[in-house]
């Protein structure tokens, strides 16, 4: 079975594990590099490429319908909140840490960074909940592969970088850091997941279906859920996470979405069963509109929509 994956480090290093994976099932797979728009078109902004919604995503689906390959695998918090009944996730595998961690030029925490340190990170989210939390630093973008986003740090052009853990993790890096509280940094929804794609009632699916972690599957599901009525596409500031209690009776569940600058912010911070958890996350995903999070989310797309043709004109 073909394997189809962006080129990237840390995209490979899923794709080989998913095959190594199936490789213990006794299924033999092959890898096949599919360059993306959004690894093409490194020198803007993510939202400024195919609208940011799914960049990584969209184009391997395609691949994928064509037959070109058997499974597609993605960082499940690329992946839209709607997707083709045709090309189902066959598996979420067992989650990394969802956390988002701060990197810094000379090892200084978040609260004792100067006044006007510049933080670099690619994620509106991110921009947004450091604007919130520290409105006196500067937020730059920063793209690129994990290499490279290090080695702007290293030369430093940035006094500090936001990445996701898990990417660090996937790629066995052991780095020095401080890891982000979730009440203060609510991760992506799905951050630390992989999904794995194939064609419906394919053998593909049958064979990728057995690597399925439950749990990850219950907590991804719920964040989609709570933040599915929002709109906005995953490049907004938007932030979703879901946690099974050690009892498995509750489920902690944070929500939030912030206007692009920081200023304004709606969220949940509860407690749910979790039997019924689905339908109790549907609830709260109406509430968190109600509160306000649709116009937040649809303020941003709108402002970002004009900055994406802004910034297209400059390619032209």
């Amino acid at each position: 079975m073909i394997i189809g994956t962006r080129g990237s480090q840390l995209a490979l290093a899923q794709a080989e594990n998913v095959a190594r994976l199936l490789k213990e099932q006794g299924v033999e797979t092959s890898l096949k590099i599919i360059k993306t728009s959004g690894d093409r078109f490194t020198d803007r902004p993510l939202h400024a490429v195919s609208s940011g919604v799914g960049a990584f995503v969209r184009e391997l689906d395609e691949v994928m319908l064509e037959g070109e390959i058997d499974i597609a695998v993605h960082s499940m918090k690329d992946m839209p909140t709607i997707r083709p009944p045709t090309l189902p996730t066959a598996a979420v595998l067992k989650r990394d840490t969802p956390f988002d961690i701060l990197l810094t030029y000379d090892g200084t925490p978040l609260d004792e960074l100067p006044e006007q340190s510049i933080i670099g990170t690619s994620s509106l989210r991110r921009t947004a909940q450091i604007k919130r939390y520290r409105p006196d630093l500067i937020t730059q973008d920063l793209r690129g592969n994990i290499d490279t986003r290090l080695r702007k740090l290293k030369e430093g052009k940035y006094d500090g970088i936001l990445l996701a853990k898990a990417g660090l993790e996937r790629l066995g890096w052991e780095l020095e850091g401080e890891i982000l509280s979730p009440d203060f940094f609510c991760p992506s929804p799905n951050q630390g997941t992989v999904a794995v794609v194939t064609r419906a009632d394919t053998e593909a699916e049958a064979a990728v279906s057995r690597l399925d972690h439950t749990d990850s599957r219950i907590t991804t599901e719920i964040e989609r859920i709570l933040i599915s009525e929002l709109g906005g596409g995953c490049t907004t500031p938007i932030g979703s996470y879901a946690e099974i209690k050690p009892d498995r009776k509750e489920i902690h569940v944070r929500a939030e979405v912030l206007s692009l600058d920081g200023e304004e912010t709606v969220g949940i911070n509860e407690l749910i069963p979790m039997a019924g958890g689905i339908e109790k996350a549907r609830e709260l995903g109406s509430r968190l509109v109600q509160m306000g999070g649709k116009r937040l989310a649809e303020e941003a797309l709108l402002k970002l929509s004009r900055d994406s043709c802004d910034s297209d004109d400059l390619y032209e």
